[in-house]
């Protein structure tokens, strides 16, 4: 073999690179920037940022013959990371608060409006409803229910789906503190609630996921691995009995999952897939779209739960405060640390932390339910 036929092949990562794979190059620069310099949500955004670069030089798991590709079918495909991740998620829950409030769980569903919202908005916009669906769970601000009903739905718009989920989450305390003062008055944030829950059994406690697991499985199907796997955490950090396991769900197994989830999610970031396809001649501006809308539905979900809020703390004479209705969302425990800081902020002896956790964990069930309702209702329908 001479040197003028060994030559194109050892130039074959010059002649496939592109602008656009550039560009690509630049994005997962940006992730890697946002995790290490501003610390937003690193532990994902770091390895979908070396994922998108090395999804650009040729390993993506478009790839039939990569090592991305492995990893793509034997963890995302098969959903598998999203429901490792939600062991390690179950472990670290505490529903405690919700158990001794239970009506915090209306604040929960009240906090997932706007995943529903943004499908009928994406719908009207013209996109189909798979992936109406997948981009409204963004909403949701849960990156594994997002991942796995897009995984199901629209695995294309994976990618787009996970990237805007994470990062929304980690920009809670950006997007969410100017929302919740327009939306609430200084007398409302002032609202002090007491805290005298009704003591909650250790057979409470340990019965709950068992239930929780049963009647999902029962009533919403499509939630039902999710709901499981979440439930099962849970029960290895209440039952008190297997602690070696349960320390491993909240940090071995959880971050091994997450790791690779992160990798196969940015490995699906190619510059065809996410800014020009040479093959089609069309610009990917639905990305710059699906961003918009994943916003959007953060933006509705915060709304709505601040509304039930009010309309609760009405009903009740002005004994809860709204605030409490911002963490109806998933992102635990990020939102309801954050709702009881605002609160803190108008008087720092105003402590709501528990009530918001409370409502922060029925966020957490409720994204679940959401995302597994959509997934069963939309598979019927296509």
């Amino acid at each position: 073999m001479n040197l003028a036929e060994i030559l194109p092949q050892l130039l074959t990562g010059f002649t496939s690179f592109g602008w656009g794979n550039a560009l690509m190059l630049v994005v997962g620069g940006i992730l890697i920037y946002l995790a290490v310099a501003k610390e937003y949500e690193p532990v994902l955004l770091l390895p979908i940022g070396f994922g998108c670069i090395i999804a650009n030089l040729g390993m993506s798991v478009y790839n039939e013959h990569g090592f991305m590709k492995v990893i793509y079918d034997a963890g995302i495909k098969s959903e598998l990371f999203p429901l490792l991740i939600f062991i390690g998620v179950g472990a670290m829950i505490d529903f405690r608060p919700l158990l001794a409030q239970p009506r915090m769980v209306l604040l929960g569903a009240a906090g997932q409006f706007g995943i529903f919202g943004t499908l009928i908005l994406a719908t009207w916009l013209g996109f189909p409803l798979n992936e109406a669906a997948s981009i409204g769970t963004i909403g949701a601000i849960d990156g594994p229910t997002a991942i796995f009903v897009t995984s199901k739905l629209a695995p294309d718009l994976l990618g787009p789906i996970a990237v805007a989920a994470y990062s929304y989450m980690s920009l809670i305390p950006i997007i969410q503190p100017p929302i919740m003062r327009l939306m609430t008055t200084r007398k409302e944030r002032l609202i002090r609630m007491d805290y005298a829950p009704r003591p909650v059994s250790q057979t409470t406690v340990i019965a709950f996921p068992i239930v929780v697991t049963v009647i999902v499985s029962l009533i919403a199907p499509g939630a039902a691995p999710l709901m499981a796997t979440l439930m099962l955490g849970n029960l290895l950090k209440e039952s008190g009995v297997v602690e070696r396991l349960n320390k491993a769900a909240q940090n071995e197994i959880i971050n091994i999952a997450t790791l690779f989830l992160g990798l196969a999610i940015g490995a699906t970031m190619t510059a065809d897939k996410f800014i020009f396809d040479p093959a089609t001649g069309e610009w990917q501006l639905r990305t710059l779209l699906i961003l918009g809308l994943g916003l959007l539905a953060f933006i509705m979900d915060t709304v709505a739960g601040l509304l039930f809020g009010k309309l609760m703390s009405f009903l009740s004479g002005g004994k809860i405060n709204p605030l409490i209705g911002a963490c109806g969302i998933s992102a635990f425990p990020m939102a309801g640390r954050l709702s009881a800081k605002m609160a803190q902020e108008e008087d720092f002896d105003n402590f709501i932390l528990m009530h918001a956790m409370g409502a922060n964990t029925a966020g957490q069930l409720g994204s679940v339910i959401a995302g597994g309702v959509l997934l069963a209702i939309v598979s019927t329908m296509m």
